[in-house]
């Protein structure tokens, strides 16, 4: 297993709005996704039972049904995501120029024994100079994010300076960890990497390079023996959902598309 040091700054805020799972007040729900870069009012998102699927909705403009908006900085473009009829479903659309913006959804609390994350998703447009080990090339097509909660008394000294700083910058607590799937331009399989900012968040290559471009690839994921592998101990409650496709580091343009994203538990390991 490889480990890479991670130093963007600009992945750091975007967790610190993820984990700290709030949202632009006009932008949640089926609000639009303006090129505004006005400070926004902040307020609480209200957490949910269940992840609503991107199939059972119709194609729209906006923001699917259950997920909502959350921008990265104010001086940030938005990535743009709208629902389509795509090869006979409804997906979600992501266009990216030179922007960085996601989606996210905040869940009530659930063990992640036996719980595994499903999905599909399509990198259409490659970004070639991407680098996710690299600070100034850190973007991707496609990401998927856990978070999960813990006992934080125990973080080391940085981490709890991380997290007061993502107290202060947002107005609420980043949970305990954070796993962050993701289709890399370089960095191999399996590889984990590890944000300089904070232990607590992690990303794991489960896409690499581009000759897979064009491809539908299905994952599912044990998230308790991915936590245990980025983490190194047993994992807490599973306590939000966020996803993201980002081009800003690379000044670039992209296109991604996902499917159905799904919590499935299962009462033992298949």
């Amino acid at each position: 297993m490889k480990f890479h040091q991670h130093h963007n700054l600009s992945s750091y805020f975007f967790i610190v709005i993820f984990l700290g799972l709030t949202a632009c007040a006009g932008l949640s729900g089926n609000g639009d996704q303006a090129e505004s870069n006005e400070k926004m009012p902040v307020e609480e998102i209200q957490a949910q039972d269940e992840l609503q699927k991107f199939s059972s909705q119709l194609a729209k403009d906006g923001i699917p049904s259950g997920w909502n908006f959350y921008r990265l900085a104010p001086y940030k473009k938005n990535t743009i995501y709208r629902l389509e009829n795509y090869q006979g479903r409804t997906v979600l659309s992501a266009n990216a120029k030179m922007s960085a913006s996601g989606l996210a959804v905040k869940l009530r609390p659930r063990t992640a024994q036996y719980l595994w994350l499903q999905w599909d998703w399509k990198a259409v447009g490659a970004i070639p100079g991407a680098d996710n080990s690299q600070r100034q090339n850190d973007d991707a097509p496609l990401r998927i994010m856990v978070a999960f909660d813990g006992n934080k008394s125990k973080l080391s000294l940085k981490d709890k300076m991380a997290f007061e700083m993502a107290n202060l910058l947002s107005g609420q607590e980043m949970p305990y960890a954070t796993l962050m799937y993701v289709w890399s331009g370089k960095s191999p399989i399996n590889t984990v990497i590890e944000s300089a900012h904070t232990s607590r968040i992690k990303m794991i290559v489960v896409d690499s390079g581009w000759e897979n471009i064009g491809v539908w690839r299905k994952h599912s994921r044990d998230l308790s023996a991915d936590y245990k592998m980025a983490y190194g101990e047993n994992p807490g409650d599973v306590i939000g959902i966020a996803l993201l496709t980002d081009t800003d580091n690379t000044n670039s343009e992209t296109r991604a598309i996902y499917g159905d994203i799904e919590l499935i538990r299962k009462s033992t390991k298949p």
